[in-house]
């Protein structure tokens, strides 16, 4: 249904995995992972890679999703946090798809984030994500296409996901699963 990807990136927290899986099962699109992609790939999770392997290789892992996906159908992609940090990542997903912007407000990512779900943050703890935040949002809004604000809670943001999608590619509401 899609003719190119769209790349939501954005803070841990900010609701790129939950909106983007519901909102590809509502509108009836392929939906893909990327962390989880990883996990398949190296049969370990993310917390393993980072301490058998370290960031550098997980970060490589990243590109090698990004270069596997040119070769697939267009997909909603959830993308790890860190996934715009390195720029061949911005330009793969720049050339292959539009890039949507999950915004969110610090003070409610650190409001209701699960650190241990996220291993560069559980150790650190909120300060890092603070920190994090700090570092990336400016990347994050130079790189994206469009910009979710996901300020007004999940079901706002539901929508808001599914109204930006629909604009871009032009699909109406008779393209939802559930219509």
């Amino acid at each position: 249904m899609l003719d190119r990807h769209i790349f939501i990136i954005g803070m841990p927290g900010c609701g790129k995995s939950s909106l983007g899986r519901k909102v590809a099962s509502i509108m009836g699109l392929n939906y893909v992972d990327t962390d989880q992609r990883i996990e398949q790939a190296a049969g370990c999770s993310v917390t393993q890679i980072f301490e058998q392997y370290g960031e550098a290789a997980f970060r490589a892992a990243e590109t090698n999703v990004l270069i596997q996906l040119t070769r697939e159908p267009g997909s909603l992609v959830s993308t790890g946090g860190g996934m715009v940090i390195r720029e061949v990542n911005r330009e793969i997903m720049r050339n292959h798809g539009i890039i949507l912007l999950v915004d969110r407000p610090l003070e409610e990512i650190m409001g209701d984030i699960k650190l241990n779900r996220r291993p560069m943050l559980a150790v650190k703890g909120l300060p890092e994500v603070e920190r994090l935040y700090h570092e990336r949002i400016d990347v994050y809004r130079s790189v994206a296409d469009v910009v979710l604000d996901n300020s007004h809670g999940y079901y706002a943001g539901l929508a808001g996901m599914e109204k930006i999608i629909r604009r871009r590619f032009n699909l109406n509401a008779a393209h939802r699963k559930d219509a």
